[in-house]
């Protein structure tokens, strides 16, 4: 499957990226871990991936309105300063949080959600299915229904947040919610295609794919 951005000579090339494998948590954890990073980081910073799975939690973006959470019952909700609207993370979903210096890589936000949208889709047809992104609306789509979300952040020209890949979860929650904002809107996810699907190897494939994308070479994996 050809993508729909190849690869080109970038600020990044032969730059180290260290991609780290973090354990099942609560949001409000990651998110403070995030945010210090963040401040904390340098100029000479290694730009870092991080790979996990979140506690049940719904998420509402900056702009996010009250009316697309429409059931809130017993799963708590979290006022987030990423991007976009109302979403849901519940293990069996992968995250991805990419903590990336933009200004370094020579990108800016635009470019940043194609890459990751098309790494998104090279990942997932490696388990034969076939996903596209949708230029009205950010995320990754089987057949109309939306199988990965994304939202972002920027802070002093570095990225921070990420995406959110369903892989093999409870997608009820989802119903009580507009997700991302779109009333109706089908959410799948990768065990829906391919069953013996296995998140860990997810994460390695899509982390691999995100590193083709942005031009990272040299990558440290870490716990």
């Amino acid at each position: 499957m050809s993508s729909r951005h190849t690869p080109s000579t970038s600020h990044a090339e032969n730059q180290d990226l260290v991609v780290r494998q973090l354990p099942l948590q609560a949001y409000a954890v990651s998110w403070q871990a995030m945010q210090d990073f963040t401040n904390q980081r340098s100029s000479a910073t290694v730009d870092e991936i991080w790979l996990l799975q979140h506690w049940p939690v719904f998420t509402q973006g900056q702009a996010g309105k009250a009316e697309h959470l429409l059931h809130q019952g017993d799963i708590p909700l979290v006022q987030s300063d990423r991007g976009g609207q109302v979403t849901y993370h519940g293990p069996g979903q992968l995250i991805v949080y990419l903590m990336l210096d933009l200004k370094r890589l020579g990108i800016g936000v635009r470019v940043l959600v194609s890459r990751i949208e098309q790494a998104l889709i090279d990942c997932l047809s490696e388990y034969g299915i076939t996903a596209n992104a949708d230029p009205k609306a950010p995320g990754v789509y089987v057949s109309g229904s939306k199988i990965a979300s994304l939202g972002l952040r920027v802070r002093k020209g570095c990225s921070f947040h990420g995406l959110a890949l369903n892989v093999d979860m409870d997608l009820s929650p989802f119903e009580r919610i507009n997700p991302c904002g779109y009333p109706g809107l089908d959410m799948v996810q990768m065990s829906d295609f391919a069953p013996l699907v296995k998140l860990d190897q997810v994460a390695q494939a899509l982390s691999k794919h995100l590193a083709t994308q942005l031009h990272y070479q040299n990558i440290n994996q870490r716990a």
